[in-house]
């Protein structure tokens, strides 16, 4: 961890291409979000590729909708997303050797704002703290979607 990240990682029993897929469809963000902010991806569902736009709808407090674009790619391994604030959700995905028969993923998320436009403001409303918290729980949720874990959602 920098000083201006927060990340977490969880070891996932699925191939990393299909966790891949799974984020990189900003429809699903929706269903594995543990922040509890993100509401839905206006627009059709779709895989992003480098210099992708979308645009979410979300509520802190109040609804509003955001626009990001991808900033880092590579296939089934790394993608993240800034924006106007300029700070990046990237997500990394490492493969791990099979364990009893079935394909392991370590999946990182990382709440990036070294690149903020004011890292002070990003700091002073907590956002790091709360981050932290909201990428514990959307890890839980993507694994639970992949192993059809429906109940914990």
């Amino acid at each position: 961890m920098s000083t201006f990240s927060v990340s977490a990682s969880r070891v996932i029993p699925a191939d990393p291409q299909r966790l891949f897929d799974i984020v990189a469809d900003p429809s699903m963000h929706a269903v594995i979000d543990g922040s509890g902010t993100v509401r839905g991806t206006r627009g059709t569902s779709r895989k992003l590729g480098m210099g992708d736009r979308f645009t979410t709808s979300m509520r802190l407090g109040v609804p509003y909708i955001i626009t990001n674009k991808v900033v880092e790619y590579e296939e089934g391994r790394r993608i993240a997303w800034a924006h106007l604030g300029g700070w990046r959700w990237r997500y990394e995905f490492e493969p791990l050797e099979d364990e009893d028969g079935g394909p392991r993923t370590r999946v990182t998320e990382t709440f990036d704002w070294s690149t903020a436009r004011s890292r002070l403001y990003v700091e002073k409303v907590g956002w790091p703290r709360k981050n932290q918290a909201g990428i514990e729980r959307t890890l839980d949720r993507l694994a639970a979607y992949v192993t059809n874990k429906a109940s914990t959602l």
